[in-house]
């Protein structure tokens, strides 16, 4: 027998678990634990007990907290087997926001009611200046790591159920992508042209890579001669740990690009001015191989290239643009020039050709209105030549 629940009054239980013969005195050993509350909650205490029995957890019965959990949770499950960045997202969310508000509930305890509050109260007061709520976006990210942590207790069998499931989280309204048009593209790289990064503002706009993608390009992973780019590395900077360089996390990201004319050119230029700089500087430089870095060949700092970004769509007079929206620039234009859907998924690295349609489905009315008018110029044009 693993263990069973005994009734002992109204909302009273007592929990059973087998622990086992004695080896000396070959008795058999059980733990007895009561349990004041419905018996759901006292079959989630079984399968508590159970798991900590079988796995040698070292918390006394039923006393694990939301906080205990959740630390063991970011060490044992998110530390080895998410992205750095990843990782550090989740720890914040954790640390700053959940801990404080459920960490001292014991983790049984913890109801759907006690997760709806929260957001409630997030959405309220939940901003750390203490200046207001959070956005549903943000607000909506906290319960994505809640319940994908949850739902390894339940895995764990430190839980029945996951309490998340029976949450409503908010829902973000749906956040409409300025079109970015050909003349302040043009605007944009003429004020580029006259700063540093000119060549990885034309890039980004002409592949739509991110900024990623882009500070983590190598000159290898470039082919001028056959005029094509592949996406092999992403370059991320973390506080107190500077850069780390990863493959890109899925394999639609790892992808290959191909190149303009125009672009290419402005490659073979960028890589023969970068070439003069190193024979200039000498053994200061520190070559990494990247097509775009620091006059000493180090990573550019994303904080640098920010302030960067800033003076150029100043120039440009397009201050609200965000240096990511250049990457939905060059979606939209493909789109706008009749490119395949298809093609452009693949460009952009998305996993699916829907993810492109459905962020950029502000561009599809356009074209259809478009794409009807080609078919009635074609039929009566054949039906005129038919009569």
């Amino acid at each position: 027998m693993q263990g069973h629940i005994r009734k002992r009054g109204k909302g009273s239980w007592t929990v059973v678990i087998d622990l086992g013969r004695d080896p000396a005195k070959g008795r058999r050993r059980q733990l007895w634990q009561s349990v004041k509350g419905t018996k759901r909650e006292a079959q989630s205490l079984l399968v508590q007990l159970l798991h900590q029995r079988d796995t040698g957890i070292d918390a006394l019965p039923g006393k694990i907290t939301v906080a205990e959990y959740l630390h063991r949770w970011l060490q044992d499950y998110a530390r080895p087997n998410t992205a750095p960045k990843t990782y550090r997202c989740y720890e914040d969310i954790i640390r700053r926001h959940l801990i404080p508000i459920l960490g001292t509930m014991p983790l049984t305890r913890l109801r759907p009611q006690h997760i709806q509050a929260y957001y409630s109260q997030a959405l309220q007061t939940g901003r750390l200046d203490r200046q207001g709520g959070l956005s549903a976006r943000s607000v909506l990210r906290h319960h994505q790591v809640l319940h994908t942590a949850l739902r390894h207790a339940v895995k764990w069998q430190l839980l029945a159920r996951n309490p998340a499931d029976a949450v409503e989280p908010p829902r973000p309204g749906r956040h409409e992508l300025r079109p970015v048009g050909p003349e302040e593209v043009r605007r944009l790289l003429s004020a580029a042209d006259a700063k540093p990064h000119s060549t990885l503002v034309h890039l980004a706009i002409m592949t739509g890579l991110r900024q990623g993608e882009l500070l983590g390009l190598r000159w290898q992973d470039v082919d001028l001669g056959a005029s094509v780019l592949h996406v092999q590395q992403t370059a991320q900077w973390l506080p107190r740990q500077g850069f780390i360089f990863r493959q890109p996390k899925t394999a639609k990201s790892r992808r290959a690009v191909a190149l303009s004319p125009e672009t290419v050119r402005r490659l073979r230029q960028h890589r023969q001015r970068q070439l003069e700089e190193r024979l200039s500087l000498g053994p200061a430089y520190q070559d990494h191989g990247l097509v775009f870095a620091t006059p000493l060949g180090m990573p550019i700092d994303p904080s640098n290239l920010r302030r960067a970004w800033g003076r150029i769509v100043k120039a440009a007079g397009l201050g609200h643009l965000r240096f990511h929206d250049l990457r939905h620039a060059h979606a939209t234009l493909m789109l706008q020039q009749g490119v395949h859907p298809k093609v452009v998924s693949e460009r952009l690295g998305h996993s699916g050709v829907g993810i492109t349609l459905d962020i950029y489905s502000h561009v599809l009315p356009g074209l259809q209105a478009a794409a009807a008018a080609q078919l009635d110029s074609l039929v009566n044009g054949t039906t005129s030549e038919l009569r």
